[in-house]
């Protein structure tokens, strides 16, 4: 029988996730586990690195029950630090490695957690830096079992700047992740990619199901195209998870570099956490085939999933699936369901019952009286099939016309030259908003090629009167843009600029 096999025997489903690592350990502790650019662990090796970091912890104060927000870069040391906190019987709560500390702070003031890793926290909380490593006298055997009463808390994943923890509200056991495998194909014992950062939802979940399951987990501590393929070739990876700026990337590779790779162990490649535009899922059903690429549509909370691989896109062009868990309504202003094919807000639950597997800090749910929940995001359903639009947030309206951001941005990213984009609305005296673009471009592009390239694919009030250019990625690697900050800061120069003007003499 093999490994996976046994593993999967074990691995009922209300197996603690430490139990699990513990039982890999003791099965094959010379399996390698988890790689990242500094090396590789074994199952020994993480299962007796994070025991030891367990009790460091511990006697920084953690306990059963805490919260410990780990704010590392993405890779092993990640990992270990999250298994500790699953150790403990805490529950970790990941951000990003770059929070600034603002943002940190109002993080912090919500969670109120036990030990902050990888980030300073001032007065608000305890923390050990990046980098810091247990007292080598420290025990690396087994700890007493503790079952932590909620398995993780990220951040919202949204734009308003307002910190929104989703805890989530099953225990760390198989139950939490183990039903999703088979939805997004991912089988025990696979070589996994994880090109997210692992302080994003979608990064930790899939790291965390590899590992339990007796997965070989490849971690990128930043995101680089070329890099992964590599990866993929030499780590014979099986299911790998790219969001949409990570697909863009690799599609602007030299074609020559996308010929070498060697991608023949490659069985699925998800994607999710952002709309992924149609001219690159394309792109991609035409590299790898239908059969291997997936998309997948589901908020952090959890409420309801909507899956699809290249064959359902081919048929039905522009969708990101069918329902799979849970239930969606199309709702307009007023609460009535649309009828088919009219884009309104997304109404979502798990079950009558409940709305999903989650409870916030720091914010309340958008609930009605049926246990449906809206996140704000906007879209349309046409014979089962879901079709996103965009983030009511977002939307702006041109002279009486909705207009959604990423369907321009995805227009504007065709062009060979644009590496990312944002759209925002500004004011107008004649149409109420007008957009205006803000271009990441690989070599220079005039206004006017832009906006002849947004003309070929959008009607003209879609095309945006202005456009701007940086040097900065406009999307993280989660794939996320900071769309009310940006259009903060255009508002704020647009301010500034009309009012010197009126100070000219």
């Amino acid at each position: 029988m093999s490994d996976t096999a046994r593993h999967s025997e074990i691995l009922d489903p209300g197996t603690p996730f430490v139990t699990a690592v513990r039982r890999l350990a003791e099965e094959s502790p010379d399996v390698v586990a988890l790689t990242d650019d500094r090396g590789s662990l074994t199952r020994g090796e993480l299962d007796r690195r994070s025991n030891r970091l367990a009790r460091a912890y511990a006697a920084l104060g953690v306990g059963e029950g805490a919260f410990v927000t780990v704010g590392l870069p993405s890779g092993s040391a990640f990992i270990e630090a999250v298994l500790a906190v699953w150790k403990l019987g805490a529950t970790p709560q990941p951000v990003s490695s770059r929070l600034p500390a603002r943002e940190l702070a109002a993080i912090v003031d919500v969670v109120r957690p036990a030990l902050v890793v990888g980030l300073d926290a001032g007065a608000g909380a305890p923390s050990v830096p990046v980098g810091f490593e247990p007292d080598a006298a420290l025990d690396d055997g087994p700890l007493p079992l503790l079952v932590s009463r909620w398995w993780k808390a990220p951040t919202s994943g949204g734009s308003t700047g307002v910190p929104k923890v989703i805890v989530g509200d099953q225990p760390a056991t198989a139950d939490a992740l183990v039903p999703l495998m088979p939805l997004v194909r991912m089988r025990p014992g696979s070589t996994v990619l994880v090109a997210t950062p692992l302080g994003h939802n979608a990064g930790f979940l899939w790291a965390t199901a590899g590992l339990i399951t007796g997965g070989h987990v490849v971690v990128m501590p930043r995101f680089d195209a070329e890099r992964a393929l590599d990866l993929i070739g030499r780590h014979r990876v099986e299911w790998a998870c790219l969001v949409p700026t990570e697909l863009h990337r690799v599609a602007r590779l030299p074609e020559r570099v996308r010929a070498a790779a060697d991608l023949s162990s490659l069985a699925v490649v998800a994607t999710g956490a952002a709309p992924c535009p149609p001219w690159l899922r394309t792109f991609w059903i035409d590299w790898i085939g239908a059969d291997r690429l997936l998309e997948f549509y589901a908020a952090t909370e959890g409420q309801a999933i909507v899956i699809t691989d290249g064959h359902g896109w081919l048929s039905h062009p522009g969708s990101v699936g069918r329902v799979l868990v849970g239930e969606i309504e199309v709702r307009d202003e007023d609460g009535a369901v649309v009828p088919d094919g009219t884009v309104g807000e997304l109404w979502m639950r798990r079950t009558a019952e409940k709305s999903g597997p989650y409870f916030y800090l720091g914010a309340s749910p958008h609930r009605d009286e049926r246990n449906f929940e809206t996140v704000g995001d906007l879209g349309s359903m046409r014979d089962g099939w879901l079709y996103l639009a965009d983030r009511k947030a977002d939307m702006v309206v041109v002279g009486g016309a909705n207009v959604y951001p990423a369907e321009v941005e995805s227009a504007i990213e065709e062009h060979p030259l644009v590496v990312s984009s944002c759209v925002v609305g500004v004011p107008d005296d004649e149409y109420g908003s007008v957009l205006h673009a803000i271009v990441q471009v690989s070599a220079p592009v005039s206004d006017e090629e832009l906006v002849a390239h947004v003309r070929e694919r959008l009607v003209r009030y879609k095309v945006p009167r202005t456009f701007e250019r940086t040097a900065e990625p406009l999307r993280d690697d989660a794939g996320k843009v900071r769309r009310a900050l940006l259009r903060d800061r255009v508002l704020a120069e647009r301010a500034t600029t009309t009012a010197e003007r009126r100070q000219i003499p």
